[in-house]
């Protein structure tokens, strides 16, 4: 896995804000992809957003392997890299009525140990396109469903569920506000605050 955002390490000083971006398409070529890379290019400032690659590459999760032993690099990479992020935001499309296996399977191997996995506590948001009037609504739903179980704080604001029917969503001024917004509230989200 590697970061598509810098070549050099992110500056993660207490004053930035590190969010890990899983994108549920593993097309080089797919609009998802692009927003993601648009939303890490446009980043606020003190927000480094970046890209987990490298999710085609971890094996379906299988308890058998995971140990310290056989534990995939790239699994062990992902748990890491989102263990030491502030925030996760999923940009997903959405297959056959549901979130990709890619993204579910990331989901699975970030949820182990139960109860300690690296998704626990972390503010979560998905965002995403499809060429569908919804937008990939029931993808996002299980995607913050399956985080929630995993752990995750869910929230709720960020989602933004795009329909790409009749707009091009890496140009609209509108849809690009929106995914920026759903980034700043992402950030803004004050888990403290919240859990008082």
């Amino acid at each position: 896995m590697t970061d598509t955002t810098s070549e050099t390490t992110p500056d993660t000083t207490p004053d930035t804000t590190l969010i890990a971006v899983l994108v549920g398409s593993l097309r080089s070529d797919s609009v998802n992809r692009k927003l993601a890379e648009l939303l890490a290019e446009q980043s606020p400032e003190g927000v480094t957003v970046e890209i987990v690659d490298g999710l085609g590459q971890i094996p379906f999760y299988n308890e058998d392997i995971d140990n310290p032993r056989d534990i995939p690099a790239a699994a062990a990479e992902l748990r890491d890299r989102v263990g030491r992020s502030d925030r996760v935001l999923a940009v997903t499309p959405e297959y056959n009525g549901t979130m990709p296996a890619v993204l579910n399977n990331a989901i699975d191997w970030l949820s182990r140990p139960y109860g300690a996995g690296a998704l626990v506590g972390k503010p979560f948001g998905v965002v995403g396109a499809t060429p569908t009037p919804y937008g990939g609504k029931w993808a996002h739903e299980d995607a913050a469903r399956s985080a929630r179980i995993a752990g995750a704080t869910v929230v709720e604001d960020v989602t933004v569920s795009q329909s790409a029917v009749e707009v091009d969503v890496l140009t609209d001024p509108e849809v690009l506000d929106r995914l920026t917004r759903a980034v700043r509230t992402l950030v803004d989200y004050d888990v403290a605050t919240v859990a008082a």
